[in-house]
């Protein structure tokens, strides 16, 4: 039985993953600082390895054993990266690369990087420039998060070799339903808005355009990048998309997908410049090198998150854990106050070896 590391294998797609590579046999071990708790693990705790640890310190006997490692651990959108461009550089980089080498001089025989299509985001919506784009396709994108992204990649693919093959993943924007779950993610937060207010809000009309695919399409590709013959990803990077959308057409998609529901939605429409992220992206090369096809459509994405919110009681939306800038942001308050007076519930050490001193004006 192959054992494969997963690096972050408790968030939201790691979650997923783990699952996925558990239901075809592979012996998983999971190593994930638990910023949002062990709940993406609740349902298979007693079938994975855990290893509570930071990416950017792993011992090397956490490779023991391990046949391949797969990488989603990492800040993971443009807020938080944004919140602490420092530590999204030292995950999504550095750690990544210091990882791959770690795995090199272990003798691990695959490592597989999680990027992103945000890389091929100009910022801005641009006609002329307005085409699908391949893995091909020069690159600059403008953001912290993306940029941290590409600079792994520049670093990860030469180390590709007959002792290491590494490919890289530029996933879509993802949706659908995951044990970690998010509500900051297009189509999901749509759903939640949907079921929470009762309506859907569109900003700048709608009109930008946006690569998605569903979380268990992303987990399954990872997989047949796993499978592959090395020679076949060695070195490679693949593009994970389902289709490209207009953001105004996902909410439709959406609604309707809703109202098969006998849940009624509104469409708000905004057209004030809120940020906008505009790109499409071809998820060809999968096909034609892994015949590989993520398949998940919105709608079956939507009816299965709706039964799963309610089945699981993921439905407290305003809680920040679902959110990753929020609940980055209540992390770290909650440590600046921690500091101060130690455990929530321990009685300080008093001042002075148990002397009160009282402050006086």
């Amino acid at each position: 039985m192959a054992t494969v590391l997963l690096v972050g294998g408790a968030g939201y797609v790691g979650s997923v993953l783990a699952s996925e590579l558990l239901e075809r046999g592979y012996a998983v071990r999971v190593l994930d600082r638990l910023y949002f708790g062990d709940q993406g693990l609740a349902g298979i705790r007693d079938r994975v390895e855990l290893v509570v640890g930071d990416m950017r310190s792993v011992p090397a006997e956490v490779l023991d054993g391990v046949e391949a490692v797969v990488n989603v651990g990492g800040l993971s959108n443009d807020p938080t990266a944004e919140f602490n461009p420092r530590a999204n550089y030292e995950m999504n980089t550095s750690a990544s690369i210091a990882l791959a080498e770690l795995c090199r001089r272990q003798g691990v025989r695959r490592y597989i990087y999680a990027s992103s299509c945000s890389v091929y985001d100009r910022g801005v919506i641009d006609e002329t420039r307005d085409i699908v784009v391949d893995e091909t396709c020069d690159v600059d994108p403008p953001g912290a998060y993306a940029g941290s992204k590409l600079a792994a990649e520049h670093e990860l693919l030469p180390m590709a070799s007959e002792e290491l093959c590494v490919a890289v993943v530029r996933k879509a924007t993802l949706y659908g339903f995951s044990p970690r779950m998010r509500y900051d993610l297009v189509v999901n937060t749509f759903v939640k808005d949907a079921l929470q207010k009762g309506r859907i809000s569109l900003h700048y009309g709608g009109e930008m355009w946006r690569p998605l695919s569903d979380v268990r399409d992303a987990a399954r590709a990872y997989i047949a990048l796993l499978r592959a013959e090395p020679a076949r990803v060695n070195g490679q990077v693949f593009n994970v998309v389902h289709r490209n959308f207009r953001i105004a057409e996902l909410a439709l998609r959406v609604r309707s997908a809703l109202s098969g529901l006998g849940i009624p939605v509104e469409i708000e429409t905004d057209y004030g410049y809120r940020g906008i992220r505009n790109y499409r992206v071809s998820g060809r090369k999968l096909l034609e090198e892994l015949k590989f096809e993520p398949s998940l459509t919105v709608e079956e994405a939507v009816k299965d998150m709706v039964e799963s919110i309610r089945r699981y009681k993921y439905e407290d939306f305003e809680n920040p854990r679902y959110y990753n800038i929020a609940w980055m942001r209540l992390l770290e308050q909650a440590h600046t106050v921690i500091r101060v007076t130690g455990g929530v519930f321990d009685a300080p050490p008093a001042a002075g070896g148990g002397t009160l001193h009282v402050a006086r004006s």
